[in-house]
């Protein structure tokens, strides 16, 4: 059984505060989460929840853009972002001595960020050689094209680095409208690990954001997400075919996920998993193979990703389709079932030695479940786990029509 110390708090006005204190470390890891991605975007404004994560670090009213970085790396820190789906999220490890400066510094550039024209032009720059940037690494973008063509036409499947087109056209009074209806206390998390009391972390975030108000946007529905089964093959003049193949998985408040993670794992989550056995260890055919699962609020898939040569691609896909059938047929051994509940679990405690992973692991989960899920809960879920169930999963996942190929590379006359 595994202790944890988590608090939680919710201030008057909406803002819920989440905390792990670790006694035994001179850290703290802060992170402000706000509960608004790029599913929430409407069509001419996509990319703006990212764009906006980045114009948050330009500078405020008392901060400019080298005194954000330097306040927190002089002292030892480090300062981050990053803009998800379903979420966004502000963070930085510092020495806990440093947690009232690290907390002042979050919470200015989410509430005073001077958004100013000539610094939304030249990160407006910015944003748009990342996206070219994206654009020239195929064994990134084809995760988004599997997603694309998983969920045709729906948010979900949507890249959250946006598009050229509409992050060219975001101005000031977009992103400021943005923040100003999303951004709102009910849609904020502030989760910390480390070395500091719950009263203190919830002191600060009383006086930093106690008095923040306004009604967030109704955010919009769309109709519950269904794989199409098709196929997306992209032509690229790169080295190699890089691919992801899957499917539909489940949602974050669907237990079922807890079978997925341990078919994944057994599959390709590890070196010792069927695919890297079998397509590097075996036949040498590829650098990179693997699978991964992503549970969202309401939706999930299951991928397998590799990159082989062109002349191989086929070959690949094809053992990833035949091992995909054999835990169709047989679903997983007693002992792989063992092996994965014990790397699960180890994956899982080792995660608790860092600040910032608990950090994560908290704001995550509060944002998704109004609750941090106990460690001890997860385990016993993934415990509780048999084969028989892994083999029902198997079936109605990976069942003919169900499955999604994308791929992108330079393409043969004759493609799988």
């Amino acid at each position: 059984m595994f202790n944890e110390n988590i608090e939680v708090t919710r201030l008057n006005n909406g803002v819920r505060v989440v905390s792990e204190t670790v006694t035994h470390v001179q850290s703290v890891s802060i992170g402000i989460w706000v509960g608004v991605g790029s599913r929430h975007e409407d069509k001419p404004v996509r990319g703006i929840t990212h764009f906006i994560e980045h114009m948050l670090f330009k500078g405020t009213e008392r901060r400019d853009a080298r005194q954000i970085a330097d306040e927190i790396e002089s002292r030892g820190g480090s300062l981050n972002a990053f803009t998800d789906k379903e979420y966004t999220c502000y963070y930085a490890k510092a020495l806990a001595e440093n947690a009232d400066i690290v907390m002042d510094l979050l919470t200015d550039m989410l509430r005073n960020s001077k958004l100013e024209p000539d610094e939304l032009h030249k990160e407006r720059n910015v944003v748009l050689e990342e996206i070219k940037r994206y654009e020239d690494t195929p064994d990134d973008t084809v995760h988004e094209l599997f997603t694309d063509t998983l969920w045709k036409r729906h948010p979900l499947g949507r890249p959250v680095i946006g598009q050229a087109k509409s992050v060219g056209s975001l101005e000031r009074d977009d992103l400021a409208s943005y923040i100003a209806t999303h951004y709102t206390p009910e849609r904020i998390v502030v989760s910390a690990a480390g070395n500091i009391s719950h009263s203190e972390i919830v002191k600060l975030t009383e006086a930093l954001l106690g008095d923040l108000t306004g009604e967030p946007a109704k955010i919009k529905t769309f109709k519950a997400v269904e794989p199409s089964g098709d196929d997306k093959l992209r032509n690229k003049r790169t080295e190699q075919m890089h691919f992801c193949l899957g499917t539909q998985g489940y949602s974050q408040d669907n237990d079922d996920r807890y079978k997925l993670t341990i078919l994944d794992m057994v599959l390709g989550g590890n070196m010792s998993s069927r695919l890297f056995q079998e397509v590097r260890e075996k036949r040498g055919l590829a650098y990179a193979i693997g699978s991964y699962n992503i549970s969202y609020a309401d939706a999930g898939f299951f991928a397998v990703y590799g990159g082989t040569s062109p002349d191989t691609f086929e070959q690949v896909v094809e053992i990833s389709r035949k091992e995909i059938g054999k835990v169709v047929k047989d679903s997983l051994s007693e002992d792989e079932i063992s092996k994965a509940k014990t790397q699960i679990k180890g994956s899982l405690v080792l995660g608790l030695e860092s600040m910032s992973a608990r950090m994560m692991r908290m704001g995550k989960s509060t944002l998704y479940n109004d609750r941090v899920v106990p460690l001890n809960e997860v385990i016993e879920k993934i415990y509780a786990v048999d084969r028989e169930q892994i083999g029902q999963i198997a079936g109605e996942l990976f069942k003919e029509g169900r499955m999604t190929l994308a791929a992108i590379g330079p393409l043969k006359k004759t493609v799988v």
